[in-house]
Formats: C-alpha cells, structure tokens, sequence
C-alpha cells in the first residue's frame, strides 16, 4: 500500500473489495445509518431539509467523532465527503463508488485524498488505507449473510500502556481465545460473557493482533477483536454487530456484562485524542 501522487499536489490512497448484492444493496450498506453502522461503527448519515445527506458522523468512542461533509449524491453509484484530518490540515475528501459486475456482486471502492506539498500527512493517508481491508471482511460477511436484517451493535473499547504484542496476549488469553484458527469454532471461557462461533479470519502482515468471529451465540452475529498502537498507548477493541430479531433483546443484556469485564480487566488509562 502507497501514496500516489500527481503533479497537480494531490495525494491520494485507493482500496476496493468485491462484496455480493445489487448495486442498490450494497449502497443501502455504506450511505445509510442502519447500514453503515451494520459493519463498521455507529454511524449517522445525516439528512437537510431537501432530504439530501449533508453530512456523515461517525462515533469511534468517546470524544472520538469524526464528521464529513457530503459533497456529492448520486445514489447509488457515488457519494463523496470532505472532513479535517486535525487543526491546520488540509482538507481530507473520501469518495465511495460503487460498480456493478457480474453474477451478482458490486465492487466497493473508496478513494481518500488531500492535496499537499510536501508528504507531512501521508502516515494519516497510509493509516486510514490499512484499516480498511479488515472492515471490508466484516462488509462481506454481513452482506452475505445478513444483508437487510436489523442490527444491535456495541464496542467495548480500553487502553493499556502495554506494548501492542503484550496487550493483545492479555486480550485474547483473558477472554479464552487463544490460539483461535480460521475456521475453528471457539467460545469465551469461564467468566467471560458469552461469545461462540466460527473463526473467519486472524490478524497476519502487519495487523497481527484481530480476530474475526461469525457468530451463533448470544444471537447470529459477527465479532472483531483488535489492537493496534495509538496515541502512545494500545487501544483494544471488541466490535460485536448482531443481527435479526434476537439481536436488540441480545445486545441489551450482553453490553453491560461486556462493559463491566473489559473495565475489570483493563482499568481506565486516559484515552489518546484521536480516532480508533
């Protein structure tokens, strides 16, 4: 992954995935509330008076929304937003484009650029494009699976000042999961609220520390569990989307048990200003 550039000063990264569904499924899946939040974290997409989107929010954790304004709307091929990076950056676009193929399926591309002179912000480039292909799992799989159905989602978040290999060794061998393998099933041990399912997929390259789960228990669902370095410190994350009519009941009664054990076993630090 790199930062193309043109003569014209603008920088950009480029990733995009095959995902199954109608165009119009799939833009249901990235440019609406319900949607997006299916997949990725709570977001809104936020209507004007004209009933066109004027801007998207998307809430990362505490203190950490980010927020786009929509530039273009053009259902459902194309929608794009322009946001701030930090204080005296330059502007950062996002476009979404959607392109129809074959047999059923849409390619999802998403575009990020920012038009600099020199390379001071293309880490943020490089880091926003690397967290992408691991959403993109999760985009797959609700889709496939569960494209449409309602949807409960809930994110457990700490910090540690632990190195990442370290935290993430705590993370997983607290919750019972070590030595998860794709396509295993696994389930949380002892004390631990409730998750049971199948390994879709484990962290590899320069993203070691995830798991992705496809659940069955507490209702049919998806898990992703990371940790990744921000700020200084190591940010863990638990991602549990579940979906149909078990899932708000669900939700409801997992949350708080989550809360209470990811504050047990990884005590408040103060929080990096930023986004996860």
């Amino acid at each position: 992954m790199s930062v193309k550039k043109d003569a014209a000063g603008r920088r950009w990264v480029e990733i995009e995935t095959e995902v199954p569904g109608t165009p119009e499924e799939v833009w249901e899946a990235i440019a609406t509330s319900s949607g997006v939040s299916s997949w990725f974290v709570p977001t809104e997409v936020v209507a004007g008076d004209a009933g066109t989107p004027t801007k998207v929010v998307s809430h990362f954790g505490p203190g950490m929304d980010a927020i786009a304004a929509v530039t273009a709307w053009d259902p459902p091929r194309r929608f794009a937003a322009e946001s701030e990076l930090a204080p005296g950056a330059p502007a950062f676009a996002t476009e979404w484009i959607v392109e129809a193929r074959a047999g059923g399926t849409c390619v999802v591309r998403v575009v990020h650029s920012l038009f600099a002179s020199s390379a001071d912000w293309d880490d943020q480039l490089e880091g926003t494009e690397s967290g992408w292909p691991w959403f993109f799992r999760i985009l797959r799989i609700y889709l496939r699976r569960f494209g449409g159905e309602p949807c409960s989602q809930f994110r457990m978040m700490a910090f540690s000042s632990r190195p990442a290999s370290e935290a993430w060794s705590a993370l997983i061998g607290a919750l019972g999961l070590s030595g998860s393998a794709p396509g295993a099933r696994a389930n949380t041990g002892t004390g631990v609220p409730s998750l049971s399912g199948t390994v879709e997929a484990i962290g590899e390259g320069a993203h070691p520390h995830r798991l992705l789960l496809r659940l069955d228990e507490p209702a049919p669902g998806i898990a992703s569990i990371a940790a990744h370095g921000m700020g200084g410190q190591t940010c863990l994350l638990i991602d549990v989307y579940l979906y149909g009519n078990r899932a708000a009941a669900a939700a409801g009664r997992a949350e708080p048990l989550w809360q209470a054990w990811m504050t047990q076993q990884f005590p408040a630090v103060d929080a990096p200003t930023g986004v996860a």
